[in-house]
């Protein structure tokens, strides 16, 4: 055997063994390089990197247009380039120097690859405003029935759950002694009638009853009487202890007539007390069937078969359901924006996909001093009943506040340590400005400060961007378009 045919050990099995290949992508390295970076610690980060591709037998690079970034290049490059990766740095050099790939961009002006970034111009919006609210659902009417009279529970006509139409019973009681007391009662307001000589459902006038009648014939002829014992005396044709006689028969029949009116009287306001009665007696006797106040639904049953209830025991309880009302809390700076008759659209988790619409009734005219909001109220149809009083709501409302404003895509926005940023390019270089923002706007978001319209920035990619590289433009939508 020849000492070329000789082979270690360590050698076959490196043979032997497939290679030990890394994927790399430049862009997350270059991510986790720059936060190593702002905290100082770019050492430790090439030791764990260096201690990562130890054994590997080769590196391929993906997204090597990060590599144009100088910093970043001439830390990791010479370690790459120690774990085999020559090749793939080669081949990312060749391509910067020809400027034949879209991916590698221009050359830049200090010698260095510029980036190619979406960037989009910034156009000067008009938005209708819309309120957001978290709301609850709750029914329009709602109460709790209770006996009018006391009785024992004779059936149940409803329970929980069913729907219910005004007048229609719910529970009806046992009135068979309820119907005892209204026969007396009739009893004895028939005793009284004919005592006043009342025929048919006609009453009599004080002055017609019999007994007022009799005293009146007997005063009439007490009255003749004495008219003719005067004649008489005036002639001394009768003697004045008769005379006298005559007109104390009249005295006596005028007070009789008296009386019977006074009894006359009396008796048609026992009438009238005992017809009231009476009524009363009837009503009880209807109040053995507890009806439904309104349209609704029985939401909670309170007494069973059998069970004896007083006056004012609730036995159930009843909700209307549509329509339902909704309340919610709106910010009081768009106060001036909201009134009576706006569009609300609801969204209920129980049914995610199917938005309701309904429309503002009521405003408060305060603003609680807490949550520095004020109340409303809305009416929310629910004709089939799949809403549920009580359902928190998220809420909607288009507004008749329209302002101009500024729009930047949510990918434009770069957030670290409590800052946002965007990038705004000019001449080539981009420049980081801080911004406050506003509502979001689906795939937009609103800014308040830091940029002006006409300004262009880049649309996205921006995490892992920083002040002063060169970057080549390439158009993306306008920021109105991509919401």
């Amino acid at each position: 055997m020849t000492p070329s045919d000789r082979v270690s050990r360590r050698d076959f099995l490196r043979r032997a063994s497939p290679p030990r290949v890394v994927e790399l992508s430049c862009e997350r390295l270059y991510m986790k390089y720059a936060d190593a970076r702002s905290e100082g610690r770019v050492p430790e980060f090439l030791d764990r990197l260096a201690h990562d591709l130890e054994g590997t037998d080769e590196i391929r690079l993906t997204s090597r247009e990060w590599l144009a970034r100088e910093d970043f290049r001439s830390d990791v490059g010479p370690l790459l380039q120690a774990r085999r990766a020559l090749a793939a740095l080669a081949l990312a050099a060749t391509i910067a120097a020809t400027g034949c790939s879209s991916a590698a961009g221009k050359p830049a002006a200090n010698g260095g690859e510029a980036l190619p970034v979406n960037v989009v111009r910034i156009e000067p919006l008009e938005l209708r405003r819309e309120v957001e609210a978290v709301g609850t659902l709750a029914a329009r009417d709602e109460t709790v029935v209770s006996a009018e009279v006391e009785a024992r529970v004779a059936r149940l006509a409803a329970d929980m759950g069913d729907r219910v139409a005004a007048n229609a019973p719910l529970v009806i009681l046992d009135g068979e002694k309820l119907r005892y007391r209204v026969d007396e009662q009739r009893a004895v307001l028939e005793q009284t009638r004919a005592r006043l000589g009342a025929s048919g459902t006609d009453l009599p006038t004080a002055e017609q009853t019999p007994d007022v009648v009799s005293a009146l014939a007997q005063r009439t002829e007490a009255e003749q009487r004495l008219a003719r014992a005067k004649q008489l005396s005036e002639k001394n044709l009768l003697p004045a202890q008769e005379f006298e006689r005559a007109q104390t028969e009249l005295e006596t029949a005028k007070a009789a007539h008296q009386t019977a009116l006074a009894a006359s009287r009396n008796l048609l306001a026992e009438v009238r007390a005992r017809e009231a009665a009476l009524n009363s007696a009837n009503r009880d006797l209807q109040d053995t069937v507890i009806r439904a106040p309104f349209d609704g639904v029985v939401a909670e049953r309170l007494v069973s078969p059998g069970q004896f209830v007083r006056v004012q025991t609730p036995v159930m309880r009843i909700v209307r359901l549509h329509p339902l009302r909704l309340t919610a809390e709106i910010p009081e700076r768009f106060g001036p924006a909201i009134r009576v008759g706006h569009t609300v659209t609801l969204r209920v988790d129980a049914y995610p996909d199917r938005p309701v619409e309904g429309r503002v009734t009521r405003i408060s005219p305060d603003v609680n001093l807490k949550s520095r909001a004020f109340s409303i109220e809305g009416e929310v149809p629910n004709e089939d009943g799949q809403l549920k009083p009580g359902t928190f709501a998220r809420v909607r409302i288009v507004t008749d506040r329209v302002d101009k404003i500024v729009a930047v895509p949510v990918t434009a926005v770069q957030t670290r340590y409590g800052r946002s940023v965007v990038f705004i390019v000019n001449d080539g270089k981009i420049a980081g400005s801080e911004v406050k923002m506003g509502d979001r706007l689906g795939a937009n978001v609103e800014i308040l400060e830091g940029v002006n319209p006409g300004a262009t920035i880049v649309a996205d990619g921006v995490e892992g961007l920083s002040d002063g590289l060169h970057v080549t433009p390439r158009t993306a939508a306008p920021a109105g378009e991509r919401r």
